[in-house]
């Protein structure tokens, strides 16, 4: 049995940490970054393909940093929208379709195009691209940062960020430019009704 933790949670700002919580969502980026002794190097992707998935679909099986994808699990989708990703378009197809749908309601772009978009985004070479907004503007499950922290946004409140859920509500402040990590895609679709599935601190098992 592993002593420790895998280095396979992800928080808002789209980095990876070891920590025993799992949360609501898994995912990957586009395939195996680990090494065979399950850690990881420098690398933090395969491809642009950042994905939110189901933790269990069709009764599949998954050794987790087995062979194929480094697992990566995410508190809920606020967190896995501000990190970068965007739901599967298998496991996930009707909430994938809504989201591309909110952003582009001709139905024409296309999954490549939104990681695409994504991908120029969300990073900064290997750093985040964080973008300033208004925030008044920003929408339910949009996240931004503030002193080092994580702070979700839900009506006129704001959520401190944890691995184990959120904090205490506070009101939302006005007036004020903030650094979002959620990127314009994402924000997008949030702006145009996409609503994000919130951790009710379930456990992915």
């Amino acid at each position: 049995m592993r002593a420790s933790p895998l280095q396979n949670r992800v928080d808002p700002f789209g980095e990876i940490h070891a920590t025993p919580e799992r949360g609501l969502f898994y995912g990957n980026r586009g395939g195996r970054f680990h090494r065979d002794d399950q850690t990881l190097g420098t690398s933090r992707w395969k491809s642009k393909q950042w994905i939110t998935c189901l933790c269990a679909f069709k009764g599949r099986r998954n050794t987790v940093f087995g062979k194929r994808y480094t697992d990566l699990f995410f508190l809920d989708e606020p967190t896995a929208l501000a990190a970068g990703h965007r739901p599967c378009f298998e496991c996930r197809r009707e909430r994938a379709l809504a989201y591309r749908n909110a952003i582009d309601p001709s139905g024409r772009l296309r999954a490549w195009q939104l990681d695409a978009q994504l991908d120029a985004e969300r990073r900064n070479g290997r750093d985040k691209r964080m973008h300033p907004r208004a925030i008044d503007g920003l929408p339910d499950g949009a996240i931004y940062a503030e002193a080092g922290r994580a702070f979700a946004i839900r009506g006129d409140a704001i959520l401190p960020w944890a691995f184990s859920g959120y904090g205490a509500p506070s009101t939302r402040p006005r007036n004020r430019t903030v650094a979002c990590l959620t990127p314009p895609t994402s924000l997008a679709a949030l702006s145009a009704g996409y609503a994000p599935e919130w951790s009710d601190l379930s456990v992915c098992s």
